[in-house]
């Protein structure tokens, strides 16, 4: 009976922490939120059990039997196993990454859901928080920083109507002081045309180029995205 409550305490102290971190990632819009994150605890978690409780019928001395296990393996393969789910949610688009935090976070949450598994409770508790404390307080950190001593690069993202043309929104950026044009890319939506543009320039910059692109013939919408991070 103590047996069964540890293991309960492992597997429930897993899928919380990991959903700790995912209630972050769901409120920050990101594709790998809440459910995401308890699942890849718990598996992990599952499997540190499974590892630590599940072959101890294995275990023998030397002198006694031939036949060993290593019970190590197992760990070693989630953290492996764990890289399919970070390639799934990271993208690239031309120079722009999206969702690396995202990824690095699961990659940390089967790590925590191990540690669960394997009975040190204590220590995931301890990495959940110091993970926590870097996507939630050190977010205004790194856009004080950005802005300060970065490039303040930004993804432009223009939607045209068909009579619209690329080069228009090219001679706009290029017209406008502030930023610097360094890739454009023209796609096909619907009955129009989608510019995406990546552009660097002065803090602030990016917001007075959105309205001046929003003036812009046959434009229909403008978004913005913040650079590679």
């Amino acid at each position: 009976m103590e047996l069964e409550l540890d293991l309960v305490v492992r597997l429930l102290g897993a899928a919380f922490l990991g959903g700790l971190i995912g209630l972050e990632r769901e409120a920050s819009e990101q594709e790998a939120g809440l459910r995401t994150h308890i699942a890849v605890a718990l598996g992990a978690a599952l499997f540190g059990a499974v590892s630590t409780l599940g072959f101890q019928e294995f275990d023998r001395p030397r002198s006694e039997t031939v036949i060993q296990a290593d019970v190590s393996r197992v760990a070693s393969n989630v953290a492996v196993g764990i890289g399919f789910l970070g390639a799934g949610v990271i993208f690239r688009r031309g120079n722009t990454i999206k969702n690396l935090t995202t990824g690095a976070s699961l990659w940390t949450v089967a790590a925590i859901g191990l540690a669960c598994g394997v009975g040190d409770v204590t220590m995931a508790a301890l990495a959940a928080g110091v993970l926590l404390v870097s996507l939630i307080v050190l977010k205004p950190v790194r856009t004080i920083v950005r802005r300060r001593f970065g490039d303040n690069g930004c993804e432009l993202r223009v939607v045209m109507g068909s009579a619209g043309r690329a080069n228009d929104v090219v001679e706009a950026i290029e017209a406008f002081d502030d930023v610097e044009l360094q890739r454009i890319e023209v796609g096909h939506e619907d009955e129009g045309y989608v510019v995406v543009a990546m552009v660097h320039g002065k803090p602030g910059a990016e917001r007075h180029l959105v309205a001046r692109l929003s003036e812009l013939p046959a434009v229909t919408n403008v978004s913005q995205e913040e650079g590679p991070s």
